[in-house]
């Protein structure tokens, strides 16, 4: 699989000055961790799990997490688990299905067992499990139980708890709870492929929701606790994981899209009046604020419940060519005493050893997200995804 992947390759060439990889389920946590991208969320308890599966692989999905936690009834969770081994037991047995990392969202770690033996030879189509409202008292038996079932099975299995609790949204809690967290996921720091926020969870402890207007970056007590996530779990110096960002709950929204940009782009001069429509509703102010303020504050990815949201998240962590100039700047081997040199496209200072950690980052979402050409921008990239 690769990001963009379902877009012609004579229309990637013309987006791209340096293409996404592709990569797979086996391919190294450090590549699999920053190709996240979009996380879409299904209950499992979909009739449809495996045909909607598919069609959201082929429209560029490429990570999925099958819920049986919040986003089903607690009387139907044992509806939830048959049908979901009866799906990716279905999935398994169609050759040549191009499938997106996949996991599964459990309530208790004795659901982890379970279902991977459940499951028999479908659970190679299973990249892992996510783990809820993880602490380090509630979070250490569900990584057992992981690591067990891995061992039991053959299958690299990965784990992405979700941080959702209280205790971590309260300010007399929060940094012990913090300090627990990273003890237990740096014990399994080789199955732990990413932290996910959960903000839902943490706005209910307080009765609040953000509108379609507003980012989690507005609710102030919200902004606080990502803060402190990044500080202590998401830090560049070697202990830090990737930090996905929150979940956005509004969809089809009409709100006002970037009409001024849409009527100068170049890309889609000549373009059928119903794709610049199709453009404008599928955008979010909103969303698209949110995305980029997730990559401002150290995060990358996205949990979604929509969609919708997918293409947009994507397009938001294309690389730009300015950015990709910047990060081979500082990284050039002859400037490995550090120093500091005016930006080739002259319009910032790049600082060596301050922006290699950076660089270093922005290298790795380019591998795998792609670099755009000079000329091309976010709406010329949402477009094309749009028109495929």
């Amino acid at each position: 699989m690769r990001h963009f992947g379902q877009i012609a390759p004579d229309v990637r060439k013309r987006l791209f000055h340096q293409e996404p990889c592709s990569f797979t389920a086996d391919s190294p946590a450090r590549l699999l961790s920053a190709a996240l991208g979009a996380t879409l969320y299904s209950p499992a308890t979909r009739p449809s799990l495996a045909d909607d599966i598919l069609k959201q692989g082929a429209r560029g999905l490429v990570s999925m997490v099958l819920c049986l936690e919040d986003s089903i009834d607690d009387a139907d969770v044992p509806l939830g688990e048959e049908n979901l081994v009866r799906r990716l037991t279905d999935l398994a047995e169609r050759s040549g299905a191009d499938l997106p990392l996949l996991f599964v969202r459990v309530r208790t770690p004795e659901q982890i067992p379970d279902l991977v033996q459940r499951l028999g030879p479908a659970v190679r189509l299973l990249s892992g499990f996510v783990l809820p409202k993880f602490t380090e008292e509630r979070g250490m038996p569900f990584l057992e139980a992981l690591a067990a079932a891995e061992a039991t099975s053959g299958r690299r299995l990965f784990a992405m708890p979700v941080l959702e609790s209280p205790d971590l949204l309260y300010r007399e809690t929060r940094v012990q709870t913090l300090e627990g967290i990273f003890r237990a996921v740096d014990k399994y720091r080789d199955r732990v492929l990413a932290l996910r926020l959960g903000v839902t969870d943490f706005c209910s402890s307080y009765g609040l929701r953000r509108g379609p207007d507003m980012t989690a970056y507005d609710v102030q007590i919200v902004a606080s606790v990502i803060a402190d996530v990044v500080n202590m779990l998401a830090r560049a110096d070697g202990t830090g994981f990737t930090v996905t960002g929150p979940v956005w709950e509004y969809f089809r929204v009409q709100e006002r899209m970037f009409k001024p940009q849409l009527r100068q782009s170049p890309f889609l001069e000549g373009q059928a009046v119903e794709l610049r429509q199709k453009l404008i509703e599928h955008s979010m102010d909103g969303l698209l604020r949110e995305i980029s303020l997730d990559r401002a504050n150290g995060l990358l990815g996205k949990t979604c419940i929509h969609p919708s949201h997918v293409l947009p998240v994507h397009a938001l962590s294309v690389v730009s060519h300015e950015e990709y100039s910047d990060a081979q700047d500082i990284l050039r081997p002859e400037r490995g005493g550090g120093g500091v040199m005016r930006s080739a496209y002259t319009n910032k200072m790049n600082e060596v050893k301050p922006h290699r950690a950076w660089a270093e980052r922005t290298l790795l979402r380019a591998e795998v997200f792609g670099v755009a050409n000079e000329d091309i921008g976010f709406v010329e990239l949402l477009a094309a995804g749009l028109a495929d």
